[in-house]
């Protein structure tokens, strides 16, 4: 199966170059001209179990610039997993294109190369991606979850993922301050989407000034007069603006050598995934202004904890006290951090290999026998 045609079409050479960077174990590209479907599907590592993650919706500038997501983002969801004690592994896909090419056949098409993986892969929501749209893949394929409740699962996972972040921010708060009280103290929540939207109201009823952004000026318009809050206009004085915590809810990558120098707060927690541009790099400037960072895989986890609930049979409460132990587990890693003087980032990192390693291991010894 090929991504493209064009003769600017990734070389195999240049994509095995990729996959060896972070170890992954597969990559799936999956292209119809029917549906006109073109998508990516990277496993990174099933030690755990199944990779688990969803599939998001994007238009991508090139084919160069998905695969990197693609792998970022799997990645990523290998060590949400581990940290979070699920025995998941990690993975992740992309469908490369706007929002109006959504099709019950693109999205049957696209269950079809999951099934394809014989369970190696289960998908779920992600950006641009809803219920609606992973209940079209269920048709293809069982290997699916982020269900509507009607229909046995969990329904949309971003409150879920926006409690979990909500936890975060007052552990880190419990940290920095000695308090997890939200009373009085500035947020700024990059993006409002789903996840944001979910974030802002949690913060507001605990009585959090909120100052927000988002792209989609009037969706940012409707979430701040229903939490009172203030509007940043201009993008570009994001980083610079005043608060106690930075909370990114859009895109990855935000947190760069262009935008650190600029950070005006204490704490940087939000839901967003890959934060970091570079992570050892990035993770060491936020430690070197005495900036509080909550690993991004761990403090976002809500949403995959919740989904893969419904592997056992959904259960509502089980997932919100599983997401509510982001609260000490941040706290831990925060204090391995400060103990060992390294980031939180590489805390958390360890805290996740560690598991996976040790699993390997027994792995390993069982199939001696």
């Amino acid at each position: 199966m090929v991504l493209s045609n064009s003769p600017t079409a990734l070389d195999s050479v240049s994509i095995l170059d990729m996959l060896s960077v972070h170890e992954h174990e597969q990559v799936l590209f999956c292209y119809d001209s029917a549906t006109g479907l073109r998508a990516i599907i990277a496993i990174h590592n099933t030690v755990l179990g199944p990779a688990l993650g969803g599939t998001r919706l994007w238009q991508y500038a090139e084919e160069k610039q998905a695969l990197t997501d693609v792998l970022r983002l799997s990645r990523g969801m290998t060590f949400k997993a581990a940290i979070s004690g699920l025995d998941l592994g990690g993975g992740k896909a992309v469908i490369i294109g706007q929002p109006t090419i959504k099709s019950e056949a693109l999205f049957r098409r696209f269950g079809q190369f999951v099934d394809s993986l014989s369970g190696k892969y289960i998908t779920a929501e992600d950006v641009n991606i809803s219920v609606k749209d992973v209940e079209l893949m269920m048709k293809e394929t069982q290997h699916v979850v982020g269900r509507s409740e009607s229909n046995g699962g969990s329904g949309d996972p971003s409150p879920v993922t926006a409690y979990g972040v909500y936890m975060g921010i007052k552990a880190c708060l419990k940290h920095r301050t000695g308090s997890e009280s939200l009373a009085q103290k500035t947020v700024l929540v990059q993006g409002t989407g789903k996840v944001g939207e979910a974030l802002a109201k949690l913060l507001h009823h605990d009585g959090a000034k909120l100052i927000l952004f988002d792209i989609d000026k009037e969706r940012v318009k409707k979430v701040a007069q229903e939490t009172n809050a203030q509007i940043i206009h201009d993008e570009s004085e994001i980083a610079s603006t005043p608060c106690d915590v930075y909370a990114p809810c859009a895109l990855g990558a935000g947190l760069n050598p262009t935008t650190i120098p600029q950070l005006n707060c204490s704490i940087v927690a939000g839901a967003a995934n890959n934060q970091l541009l570079e992570e050892k790099r990035d993770g060491q400037a936020l430690k070197e202004k005495d900036i509080l960072y909550a690993p991004d895989f761990l403090i976002n986890a809500g949403g995959l904890i919740n989904v893969s609930n419904e592997r056992i049979g959904y259960n509502a409460q089980r997932a919100k006290h599983q997401t509510e132990g982001i609260y000490d587990t941040l706290l831990s890693v925060i204090n391995i951090a400060e103990q060992e003087n390294i980031t939180p980032h590489e805390a958390a990192l360890r805290f996740a290999l560690d598991r996976i390693d040790r699993v390997a291991k027994i792995n390993a010894y069982s199939k001696k026998w």
